[in-house]
């Protein structure tokens, strides 16, 4: 039987993701905090704001909403994620049919890994991350709760990536190196050594902005 899903973020990204919930058999139902300013996302009608959402499933507390939050900005979604949580939803993964992942890779919950990605054994991946479109996560990876891997980034055997850090289109990290959290690295950099975090980088090699 068909399901619906509920899409919190009507933006390019929320595209995306619609395009794989549907391709994964899901109607789509968008919510964003623009409504009614924005009612529409191309073809898909916009329901409603995140605070509509929630409302909708408080009628009727057994009435638990498949939902996926669609918003880039790590801190945004983190929000995004808790709130619908503390309200009983049921935050789902999502993985686009050509994705490849491994039987011994774990995903949490509420994470979205795009088309042509692949991740590699006994690589973990948190709540709420991205891993975008033809992103390589190598073996024994851990990549923690709300960090953005963009497209074409190669990770390679033992990465471990922080929470909340976002790592730009087209970066390499070499094997067992480590990214805090809350760390930037600049699109098409190259990460040789350790980030701290809170930290900034970019470059081939990747150096801290200063």
């Amino acid at each position: 039987m068909t399901k619906e899903l509920a899409i919190v973020g009507a933006s390019g990204h929320g595209k995306v993701i619609a395009d794989i919930a549907e391709q994964l058999g899901f109607i789509v139902n968008f919510y964003d905090d623009a409504y009614p300013s924005k009612t529409h996302i191309e073809h898909w009608p916009i329901y409603g704001s995140c605070a509509d959402l929630i409302a909708l499933n408080n009628v009727d507390n057994k009435h638990i909403i498949d939902v996926v939050v669609a918003i880039g900005n790590n801190d945004i979604r983190q929000q995004k994620i808790q709130l619908l949580q503390q309200n009983g939803f049921n935050l789902i993964t999502l993985i686009a049919p050509t994705a490849m992942i491994s039987q011994y890779a774990t995903i949490a919950q509420g994470s979205v890994v795009f088309a042509g990605a692949i991740i590699n054994a006994f690589s973990k991946i948190g709540m709420g991350c991205i891993v975008n479109t033809a992103a390589v996560v190598e073996h024994d990876c851990v990549i923690d709760d709300f960090t953005h891997i963009c497209p074409n980034v190669a990770l390679a055997g033992g990465v471990i990536i922080g929470s909340k850090s976002w790592i730009g289109i087209g970066s390499q990290v070499k094997q067992l190196a480590t990214i805090g959290n809350n760390c930037l690295i600049g699109a098409g950099s190259t990460v040789i050594k350790n980030i701290p975090d809170n930290v900034t980088a970019f470059g081939s090699p990747a150096v801290p902005n200063k």
